[in-house]
């Protein structure tokens, strides 16, 4: 099978196009063949170690010291499942599902294995398989942020700080599903992309500073990394919460102290992949209620090219990646 491979550390250049062989499914483990991938943050900063100051060195141990441990990465796909172990019961060849292999990676590839009783779901009928493949990454980000710690609550005031990426395009969405006023702090060339997607209000981030605004909110969710406690404190509501999705090896410590007379405090840390948020993104992508957003899309040959979005400003939503055609 082909395969985007990554042997060492750098920029977009050290993405290859290679023959590997092409994985077998165990007993309990189901091939899927990859019709679509992305190249997401996480890709991003783990080919590049790009990654928030103090956090260098543990990403080198855990990924690879010198070059990657695992040379394919990505996390997340939509595929249909070609073979099954012979204990599998919950999928079928034939099935279009959705998948996130998380820290094992290598869904920049024609095929995967994974145990059937990881983050695989089907593939709801009214998605693309571009927004198949771009279900997961920033929904469950999203979800696990704003819903699992930072509790939010019909008719709160969200401020989501970097409304165009992967995850902020989905919180817009999740939070106004949940009930909340949301204001996006974007670019002024993404105003109508983010009122499309259901922002209420809109600051442009090039000439205004929402740490500058009298108005209050009850959540703030940080996606860019520049939102930090000391200047935004101020901004939030008694009981407010400052969530940061992006925060340095400093920020990320301290944040546990952060936390004021009024309520105010502030969460780090790093999103969960679970289950139960895969479901639920899917269904509320099968009910018409959320819709990942693609920014761009390029054949496997050309992932060079997504790479080299990923190393840009400006990206909105998903950067996918055309694995084989469906049949």
């Amino acid at each position: 099978m082909k395969a985007a491979v990554c042997r060492n550390y750098g920029g977009p250049d050290v993405v290859t196009l290679e023959e590997r062989p092409t994985p077998h499914p165990g007993d309990n483990d189901v091939q899927i063949r990859v019709i679509t991938t992305c190249v997401n943050s996480a890709d991003w900063r783990i080919r590049s170690l790009n990654v928030p100051t103090g956090f260098g060195v543990i990403v080198r141990l855990f990924f690879g010291f010198f070059r990657p441990r695992q040379p394919v990465l990505g996390s997340e796909l939509a595929g249909v499942v070609e073979r099954t172990g012979k204990s599998v019961t919950q999928f079928n060849p034939g099935d279009h599902v959705i998948a996130m292999t998380g820290i094992r990676l290598g869904a920049h590839a024609e095929y995967v294995v994974l145990p059937e009783n990881a983050l695989i779901v089907r593939k709801p009928d009214n998605l693309t398989w571009e927004q198949a493949a771009a279900l997961c990454f920033g929904g469950t980000a999203a979800l696990d942020f704003l819903f699992h710690k930072g509790k939010l609550s019909a008719g709160e005031h969200v401020l989501i700080n970097g409304a165009t990426g992967t995850v902020g395009s989905a919180a817009i969405q999740l939070a106004r599903q949940a009930g909340a006023t949301v204001t996006a702090v974007c670019s002024y060339h993404s105003t109508r992309a983010v009122r499309a997607l259901g922002a209420d209000h809109v600051i442009n981030y090039e000439t205004e500073d929402f740490r500058d605004y009298t108005h209050r909110w009850d959540i703030i969710l940080d996606t860019v990394g520049n939102a930090r406690w000391k200047d935004s404190k101020r901004t939030l509501k008694p009981n407010g919460r400052l969530l940061r999705v992006v925060a340095d090896m400093n920020d990320t410590l301290l944040s546990f102290l952060h936390k004021d007379r009024e309520g105010r405090r502030e969460i780090t840390g790093t999103a969960r992949e679970d289950i139960a948020d895969v479901t639920a993104l899917a269904n509320l992508a099968r009910q018409g209620n959320f819709q990942p957003v693609i920014h761009a899309s390029f054949p496997l040959t050309d992932i060079r090219d997504a790479h080299q979005v990923m190393d840009k400003p400006g990206k909105h939503g998903s950067v996918d990646v055309r694995g084989s055609d469906p049949d």
